[in-house]
């Protein structure tokens, strides 16, 4: 039988690890944002399918450490797979090329032809568009 009260904080463990709120732990997992409050607070316990689904986004977490404490989280061998894992590398803005560097970049390798329009996009969706 699975100990909810542990459940509970094993859960608020891989949340905390990956720096989420339940909000957005849900979201990933594909859940309702009450899920995770109602299993966080001890109002429900975890269905087959919710385990399954945080196994599935966090392929680090093991089922035996999730539901019984047994092993270890995160899984070392699975953690260099995870695409939400804070471990992994990030880019540091130094890496990251200035659009004017991109540009002349892009000048140099294409001298004979002519640029019809250049846009950028954002990350909140929305681009820009110009034309020389």
């Amino acid at each position: 039988m699975i100990n909810s009260v542990d459940f509970t904080k094993r859960l608020q463990k891989v949340i905390d690890f990956h720096n989420e709120t339940a909000s957005s732990f849900a979201e990933k997992i594909g859940v309702q944002r009450s899920s995770i409050s109602h299993i966080l607070s001890g109002r429900n316990k975890p269905s087959l399918d919710f385990v399954m689904k945080v196994l599935h986004s966090y392929p680090e977490v093991e089922l035996y450490w999730l539901m019984n404490g047994k092993g270890q989280f995160p899984n070392d061998a699975k953690i260099s797979k995870s695409p939400n894992s804070n471990i992994e590398k990030k880019i540091q803005k130094s890496q990251i090329p200035k659009p004017s560097a991109i540009l002349d970049s892009a000048l140099d390798t294409m001298s004979d032809s002519e640029i019809e329009k250049i846009v950028i996009f954002y990350k909140n969706g929305t681009f820009k568009s110009y034309k020389p």
